[in-house]
């Protein structure tokens, strides 16, 4: 995986995608969206990446939709052009959600528009003192459904609390993102948190951690009687796994589990 848009390494068992044109705070472009979603595709073959941070370089996580490569050429498309990009982009946050292992956003500076959104469609995370996210639509005339906000962000922070930043594209502050519960925590130096964060799930077991994150997708749309069912599932199919059976035998032996993903 060698992408052009973004930068790409891996540290020990932890992936790290950096969005890196901080000269204009990282916007993102067509390119960069669709090798976004490509990546996050791919991450699903890679089982010795056993989670993910996604950061942005120079201070800034990433400012949305570039104004000038993106927003301007919206303005002269047609309707079928205009939905093949709207799905396109929301094809990154099925994506991210369907990449088995826990992604880790490290937001600082900037977090606006779809940058934002990038971050909301983490399994976790950690702000910068710095950090302002703005689910900013609104401002460029668009309405705050973009990309399974309206969706996502309420679960996240609430009904009401969604509502105002969706419909007034304020900022909202890390230490407001923190009481709401959309940062699991506030850091500075931020990438050092989440890089722990990150480091302290890749030595979990790698098939629970993909299927609790299954699970919490998944069950958003299902009845509880079917959570429960789903759940009693996915819990037996764990059950199976090595790194149960080593559990077990670390627990018996008065030792701390070394988990190996599988």
């Amino acid at each position: 995986m060698n992408p052009k848009h973004f930068l790409w390494h891996v540290e020990g068992k932890v992936g790290v995608i950096t969005l890196n044109r901080p000269e204009r705070k990282n916007p993102l472009t067509f390119d960069s969206y669709a090798e976004l979603r490509d990546h996050f595709r791919a991450l699903g073959r890679a089982p010795s990446v056993r989670a993910i941070v996604l950061r942005g370089e120079g201070g800034n996580f990433c400012s949305g939709g570039d104004v000038h490569e993106i927003i301007g050429p919206l303005t002269k498309m047609t309707m079928p052009q205009l939905l093949e990009f709207t799905r396109m982009t929301g094809d990154v946050v099925k994506a991210m959600r369907h990449c088995p292992q826990p992604l880790i956003a490290a937001v600082d500076g900037v977090c606006a528009g779809a940058g934002a959104i990038l971050a909301m469609a983490c399994d976790l995370r950690y702000a910068a003192p710095s950090a302002k996210a703005a689910f900013l639509f609104v401002r460029v005339g668009l309405a705050g459904c973009d990309m399974g906000a309206c969706a996502m962000l309420p679960r996240i922070i609430g009904q009401g609390r969604a509502a105002e930043l969706l419909y007034t594209g304020r900022s909202m502050s890390a230490e407001e993102g923190q009481a709401w519960g959309f940062y699991n925590g506030i850091a500075e130096p931020v990438l050092a948190a989440a890089m722990e964060a990150a480091q302290a799930l890749a030595t979990g077991p790698t098939a629970a951690h993909a299927m609790t994150k299954t699970m919490l997708w998944q069950e958003w749309s299902s009845g509880l009687s079917e959570c429960i069912e789903a759940e009693a599932q996915a819990q037996a199919i764990c059950m199976q796994t090595q790194d149960f059976e080593r559990a077990y035998r670390a627990f018996v032996a008065k030792q701390k589990p070394v988990f190996e993903g599988n």
